[in-house]
Formats: structure tokens, sequence, C-alpha cells
């Protein structure tokens, strides 16, 4: 097997697996250079493993909202693990691998490091590329310098998408994201579970609303929430776990999970050779170009830029292109750029409530010196009431005043992720709110929110 590409991606993802299709389909050989499974974290111990954990249980909650739909009184847990398990094809990646030599990649296993210009070392096996080498290596938990936690066992989440048994009890510390998943996942599967927010509410980074609406459902669900208060050590506890805190008080558990936030993967990489520092975010323009190497590109968790997925996949898709696109014309020069990461993320928290937004916060608005206007509304309408008995759910826009258009959205409710590609499409499209008034919702849908929002702004 030849050791020449014109492309290498470190790291096969879903980030790497775009980038090298985008340039695999543009003609360049190329290889993806993967150290565990093809398909990465969120194949298999993120995205959809952690949704297979938390779809039953928003699925039994619908159908208690809905009288007259018989349902039974719990999850079965054997039944949710067996499907999360499908989903992961069993921590299997032929299927990807087979994709991936589908699509014209090497697939190379092993783990990849920057050794040179355009040279990464496989496992001792090195590989040059003519054109680009692309790091698409993602993030890795982020673990507090918590007394006594390097001495007891804990879950990170890997092991809580993961796990092949229900814990009798578990300690979540960390209010983000994967904290609020996880903990209702497991609490609807039958845990006792515990979650440790050190602030005044779940999610900081959203609208108070939203994680105040998230709690309010956790706590539904039996999820204990302790707020205001920092774990300072963790120590072993009848076989189990117990997390000290800042206010004196102790949470014990059969488990440990921490979920405290995550680091860009660029430990062991190389990448100091170039100038960087191990474990910190690369810096990459809009073409996903790393600063000061004109053959080194990166896209995804490893910029720092957005922590997501389909954000990661978009700036994969601008790098394969760009790459591309140099490789054919390189004079002159004009590659795609990835813009949205700047004012239109879109994410989704998949909890019940759901949490779904796009753009600026109104502190984010502000903080940038935009006039705005904040238009806030309870999410009660037609398709609200029909679809589940005393849904709660709260929506926000927020105006741009002097362009008159769309700059955030939040919606929190059950249900509202659905809701959210037609806000990013308003965003990224710049639609006005004037135009946006002739964007006629269908009756009775729960998008008639999007009317109400604009009656109540003053249209």
């Amino acid at each position: 097997m030849s050791d020449d590409f014109d492309v290498i991606v470190i790291g096969g993802g879903p980030v790497g697996e775009n980038a090298a299709a985008r340039t695999a389909a543009g003609g360049l050989r190329t290889a993806l250079v993967e150290a565990e499974r093809v398909g990465g974290e969120c194949s298999y111990w993120a995205c959809m493993p952690s949704k297979a954990l938390l779809r039953p249980g928003h699925a039994l909650a619908a159908a208690r909202r809905v009288p007259g739909v018989p349902v039974g009184a719990r999850l079965d847990p054997v039944e949710v693990l067996k499907r999360r398990n499908s989903f992961t094809s069993d921590w299997d990646d032929a299927g990807q691998v087979e994709w991936a030599e589908g699509a014209g990649l090497t697939v190379v296993r092993g783990r990849g490091r920057l050794v040179g210009e355009r040279r990464v070392d496989v496992d001792g096996r090195v590989l040059t590329a003519t054109k680009a080498v692309v790091v698409c290596t993602g993030s890795v938990p982020r673990i507090p310098s918590l007394p006594g936690l390097a001495d007891v066992a804990y879950w990170t989440s890997r092991e809580a998408t993961s796990a092949q048994e229900v814990p009798e009890s578990l300690v979540v510390l960390g209010g983000g994201v994967v904290g609020v998943e996880m903990a209702q996942a497991w609490a609807r599967l039958g845990s006792d579970v515990t979650l440790v927010v050190s602030g005044e509410r779940p999610l900081p980074k959203f609208e108070a609303f939203a994680g105040d609406l998230v709690a309010e459902g956790l706590r539904e669900d039996g999820v204990r929430i302790v707020t205001g208060a920092k774990a300072v050590a963790v120590s072993g506890s009848d076989g189990g776990v117990a997390l000290r805190l800042s206010d004196g008080s102790e949470v014990r558990g059969a488990h440990l999970l921490i979920a405290t936030g995550r680091q860009p993967a660029t430990t062991d990489l190389g990448v100091e050779r170039f100038g960087f520092t191990a474990g910190e975010a690369l810096d990459v323009d809009d073409t996903g170009r790393v600063s000061g190497v004109d053959w080194l590109y990166a896209a995804g968790d490893v910029t720092g830029r957005a922590l997501l997925t389909h954000q990661g996949k978009y700036a994969a898709r601008a790098v394969g292109t760009a790459i591309v696109t140099d490789a054919v014309d390189p004079e002159p020069w004009t590659a795609p750029v990835a813009t949205a990461d700047h004012t239109a993320v879109p994410q989704v928290v998949f909890t019940d409530p759901e949490v779904a937004s796009v753009g600026w916060s109104e502190a984010q608005a502000r903080e940038a010196g935009l006039e705005i206007r904040v238009v806030d509304l309870d999410i009660a309408v037609a398709g609200s009431s029909l679809h589940a008995d005393g849904y709660r759910g709260k929506a926000r826009m927020i105006v741009d005043e002097r362009k008159r258009t769309l700059v955030g959205v939040t919606f929190a409710g059950p249900d509202v992720a659905e809701l959210i590609h037609a806000a990013t499409i308003a965003i990224v499209g710049e639609v006005t709110v004037d135009r946006l008034w002739h964007a006629v919702p269908a009756y009775p849908t729960i998008s008639e929110v999007w009317l109400r929002l604009l009656e109540a702004y003053g249209l």
C-alpha cells in the first residue's frame, strides 16, 4: 500500500468523514486515519446513543399527556438498552469502514501524529500528503482537578452513554447539555439521580427561562438538583462515590458522572512542532486553514469554535471544498468559507422539555452592541394544546432593530426541536420581520408561535 496521498485526514468521526468525502469526490487521493472507530464519538458515545436513551422516555411522557392513550407504568430498560446498542452497531465500525472505502477513501488504522510538513506518523508508518493535512480529532472530556478524583472510578460521557445496566444511583457533576440529558435519561430508566450544578440553574449558556423549564422537567422525573454548590473533593463510599460540596454537604451515588465540559483533542498530536499548545484549540480562518501553516487545516471541536457535530460537519464540507478548489485552480484562489459559526449556530438539548436555540442570546446580542428588541411569549397556541394536555413552553425572539432581522431565537418546550430550522433559515438569510410576516404557519401546529411572536412585535 502506498504511503503517499494528496490529502490526509486525521480523525474518522463525522467531521473527518465529511472532509475526506469532499476531497475524494474532488478526485484527490485521500487517507482517513482513525485510532479507534470510524464514525467517531458521535456514532458510538455521544449523539446517537444518548438520544436513543432519551427517546423512549420522551415517548412515554408524551403518551401520558394525551388522555386515552394506553401506556405502561415505566420503561423496559432491557429493551431500551438493546435499541440503544443497535444504533451503535454494538460498537462495531465495519459498516462505517465499508462506507468510507466505498466513497474512495483509504482507511488507515492507528493514532496519527504530525511529524513534519505534510507528514503524519501513524504508529510508526509515515504518510505524506502532496496537498493538505486536515485535523478532525474532536474533543475529550474536561476533567476537573478535584482531590480524590484520581482514586475513584468515575464515568465520563462515554460510560454514561454505553452502560449496559441501569445504575442504582448516579451523581452527575455539571449542568450543561451532557449533564441534563444523561440525568434525565437514567432517571427515567429507574436510577436515583442527583444533579450538582454550581450556578443558579442548569444550562447556564442558554437563556435563563430554558434552564428553569428543564430544571422543572428534571425534578418531575425525580432528579434531585443541587444548585449553587461547587464540588471540592471526591472519595469512595460503600462501593460507590461521595462528592463533597463547598457548602459542607455531601452527595453519594453508586456512580459519578463527570460532565464538566470538553476540550479540543490536540494532546499527543504533534501540534507543538508548529507552534501550538497541546490541549488547546487550533486557530483557523473561515476556510478551516490553520493560522500560519498553509497546508494544515482543521474542522470541528478541535478548533474550539462550536462543539457540535452538525457545525463540525458544515466546517468540514467547507474545508474539503477549499482544498479541492486550491488543487484545481490555485491562482486566483477563492475558497468557500464557513461563516455560520459566528452568528447562526443552532443547538438542541434533547431533554423533556427540549431546548432549541440559534444565533445569539439576549446577553450576547447586547454585548455585541446591537440595538435589539426582545420578544418573549408562552408557547400557547392551538397546536401546542392539541400536542399535549398542560403543554408548557416559552419562546424568545431577538430582533436587530436597525436591520429588522432576527439575530437569536430560543424555544423551550416539549418537541420544539423541529421548530429551530425555520429560525436558522431566517437568521442566515437575514429575512426581515416584515417579510417573515408573509411566511404563514400551518394551522393547527406549534409553529403558529411564529405568528404570535410577530404579532407581539407589532406586525
